[in-house]
């Protein structure tokens, strides 16, 4: 149960399902590398329907919670306060229990992602273009504002699709042009791709890469490498991988969760690939 007694610091990843998580493997590994023996992370499968419940069961030991799938926006109505990033995309990441009590949402997929592309040497591009349209591709335009200066070309499947990216640009302000998703092969021409889709969605772009490709970042990271990703290396091109992602936004967690900075990038990475490695 998540109120059992304890007498150190708790954290735990949430989401439904859960047991694909890299989350443990991450923070756990960062506790280690930073001391914090009194520290522990875990994973519980919880819905929306049940997120409130086990909230409210959490006890003082408790001082923050990863939040995936289905709960990023579920759990805006149950906060106390949000950051301005997490704002900017109705989606919620992190929750952290704050001193006094209060629960405070942010999202760190965004520097997360930011993060990972300057540790690529990608500081700034002209264009890019999205694949995909759900949840992740708003959290890729939000980075997008903060290293793109131009238009973002959005490659998605229905009209309704389109309106909503054409709205989060807005949102945004981002230069925001939709594209159907049968052109997809014209992004891979563009200075940084961003592949939001499920696995399996790209593939068949994978025969499209240019000779010469720029930079691909690729959100998956299991299976990887993708056949868009294996691709894109075998011909140079620059690859940021969803392992970059996880690991730079999990960072950021540990940081406001534990207050330590900064926090243990390479022992989260290292822990990560081995997991991978083994499945």
């Amino acid at each position: 149960m998540p109120t059992r007694a304890t007498d150190g610091r708790r954290a735990a990843v949430l989401g439904s399902p859960i047991a694909h998580s890299l989350s443990p493997v991450l923070h756990r590994a960062a506790y280690e590398a930073a001391g914090l023996t009194d520290w522990s992370y875990d994973s519980f499968d919880v819905d929306e329907a049940a997120l409130p419940g086990f909230l409210d069961r959490l006890g003082p030991e408790w001082a923050g919670l990863s939040l995936t799938m289905p709960l990023k926006r579920a759990v805006i109505p149950l906060l106390d306060e949000i950051s301005d990033t997490a704002a900017s995309v109705d989606a919620v990441n992190t929750l952290v229990f704050t001193e006094d009590g209060r629960r405070r949402g942010d999202n760190t997929d965004i520097p997360g992602m930011v993060a990972a592309l300057r540790e690529h040497g990608i500081e700034q591009v002209d264009s890019a273009a999205i694949l995909g349209a759900g949840a992740t591709a708003s959290s890729a335009l939000a980075a997008l504002a903060r290293v793109c200066t131009g238009e973002v070309v959005a490659y998605v499947r229905s009209e309704a699709r389109a309106a909503e990216m054409r709205q989060w640009g807005e949102r945004l302000d981002v230069d925001v042009r939709t594209a159907d998703w049968s052109d997809a092969a014209e992004a891979l021409r563009a200075p940084l791709v961003i592949a939001t889709t499920p696995a399996g969605t790209t593939d068949a772009l994978a025969t499209a890469v240019p000779e010469r490709p720029a930079t691909l970042f690729d959100v998956l990271y299991d299976p990887w490498p993708t056949e868009l990703a294996a691709r894109w290396s075998m011909f140079g091109g620059a690859v940021v991988s969803g392992l970059d992602l996880l690991v730079h936004q999990a960072v950021l967690q540990f940081e406001q969760m534990t207050g330590r900075t900064p926090g243990p990038l390479d022992a989260m990475r290292h822990a990560g690939e081995k997991a991978l490695a083994a499945r």
